[in-house]
C-alpha cells in the first residue's frame, strides 16, 4: 500500500513569551519579506526585532503568552489525517516558516516515514511570494538536508476550492442575520496587507483575495449584498494595499452600517485575529460609530475546508509535474509575472 506524507506549512508564532524576538528576528531575515543583501537583512532583523518585541509580546500575553496557531494547525492535521484515511498509509506533518517546529524538523519526521509520495500543502489559499513561496523555498532546501528524493508534488493555491468558499459562506450567513438587527450590514473581507510594490512586481496575492471575495458573495447569493475588500496589519513606512480595514472602518462609522468582518485569508485563529480584529478594530468600530460589529471566525476544521484540503491532496496525487493550482491550467491573469505557474 502507497505511503504519502502531506506536508501543512504556515507561518507559525512564538510558543512563549520568551520566543517572541526570535520568531520576529526569523521574520524579518527572510529575503521574501526584506530583500535586502544578506548581512544588511540580518542587521536590519535584529533591529526591527527589538524594536518591536514589547509591543509584541504584550500582544501574546493578551491572549495567553504564546501563539495559538500551532494547536489550531495540529486539529487540522488531526482532521484531515481522518480525511485521508481511505488512502492507505497517511502522514500529515506541520512545517512552520518562522517558529518551530519548521521545515527542518518536518523533513526529519518524513524521512523517518519513508513515504512513496509527498504533498506538500500551504495553509495559505491565495499565493503569495511573501509566504507561499517562500516557504516551498525552505522546504526544498531541508528536504534536500534531509535526503528526501521521492516524488513531491505542492498546491500552489486554492483561492477558489469549493469547500473553501462553502465554508467561509457557512460562518457568515448567521453573522449576516445577527448585523441586520442593526441595519443593512456591510461585508468587510479583510485580508493580511501587502507592500504595493510587491503585488506590482506581479504577485498574484490581491487577486486572488479579490477571487475569494467574488466567489464568497456569489455563493451567499445575496445581489444587493454591501461589499469589499480591505487590508490589515500593515507594518513600516512602505505604502500598503488599499484600502485598509481602519479606514473600512471608519467609513462604515461614517455610513451608520453595522459590518460583518470576515478573515479572508487567515484559515486559522492567530494573533491578527483574536487581537487585531477582535480587540484593536472592535474598539476602533465602536469609536468611530460602527452600530455593529461581528467578526467571522476562521475556518479552522469546518468540514467544507478539510473536505477541500483532502480534495487537494486527491489532486495533486493525481497530477503530474510538480505544482497544482487545485484548478485546469493556470489560475492567475497573464500580469501576475510572480504566479508560480507563469511558465506553464
Amino acid at each position: 500500500m502507497s505511503r504519502i506524507a502531506v506536508v501543512l506549512m504556515n507561518l507559525g508564532g512564538p510558543d512563549s513569551l520568551d520566543a517572541v524576538e526570535p520568531f520576529l528576528r526569523n521574520l524579518f531575515r527572510d529575503p521574501a519579506i526584506i530583500g535586502a543583501p544578506g548581512p544588511v537583512r540580518l542587521l536590519l532583523s535584529r533591529l526591527i526585532a527589538k524594536r518591536r518585541g514589547p509591543e509584541a509580546r504584550e500582544i501574546y500575553r493578551s491572549i495567553g503568552g504564546r501563539s495559538p496557531l500551532l494547536g489550531e494547525t495540529q486539529a487540522q492535521v488531526a482532521a484531515l489525517q481522518a480525511a485521508l484515511a481511505g488512502l492507505g498509509e497517511v502522514k500529515v506533518a506541520v512545517a512552520m516558516r518562522y517558529w518551530h517546529p519548521m521545515s527542518d524538523q518536518a523533513a526529519q519526521q518524513v524521512a523517518a516515514f519513508r513515504p512513496d509520495r509527498i504533498v506538500l500543502l500551504p495553509l495559505y489559499p491565495q499565493f503569495s511570494t511573501t509566504t507561499t513561496a517562500s516557504s516551498l523555498t525552505a522546504w526544498r532546501d531541508a528536504a534536500h538536508a534531509a535526503g528526501i528524493a521521492v516524488a513531491t508534488r505542492a498546491v500552489c493555491c486554492y483561492p477558489r476550492a469549493d469547500g473553501l468558499i462553502a465554508a467561509h459562506a457557512a460562518l457568515i450567513e448567521p453573522l449576516l442575520e445577527a448585523a441586520a438587527e442593526a441595519g443593512e450590514p456591510r461585508l468587510l473581507f479583510s485580508a493580511h496587507g501587502l507592500p504595493k510594490r510587491v503585488v506590482a512586481r506581479g504577485d498574484p496575492y490581491q487577486w486572488q483575495v479579490e477571487e475569494t471575495a467574488r466567489r464568497i458573495v456569489a455563493r451567499l447569493g445575496r445581489d444587493d449584498l454591501d461589499w469589499t475588500v480591505c487590508y490589515q496589519s500593515k507594518v513600516g513606512p512602505l505604502a500598503w494595499l488599499e484600502p485598509s480595514t481602519v479606514d473600512e472602518l471608519e467609513r462604515a462609522g461614517r455610513d451608520g452600517v453595522p459590518v460583518v468582518i470576515v478573515p479572508i485569508a487567515f484559515v486559522s485563529e492567530h494573533s491578527e485575529t483574536l487581537v487585531e480584529l477582535d480587540i484593536t478594530y472592535r474598539e476602533h468600530a465602536e469609536r468611530t460609530g460602527v452600530p455593529a460589529y461581528h467578526r467571522v471566525p476562521a475556518l479552522g476544521t469546518h468540514p467544507a475546508f478539510i473536505a477541500a484540503l483532502a480534495g487537494l491532496v486527491c489532486r495533486a496525487l493525481d497530477g503530474e509535474g510538480s505544482l497544482d493550482s487545485g484548478e485546469v491550467g493556470r489560475l492567475c491573469p497573464a500580469a501576475h509575472r510572480g504566479c508560480p505557474l507563469a511558465a506553464r
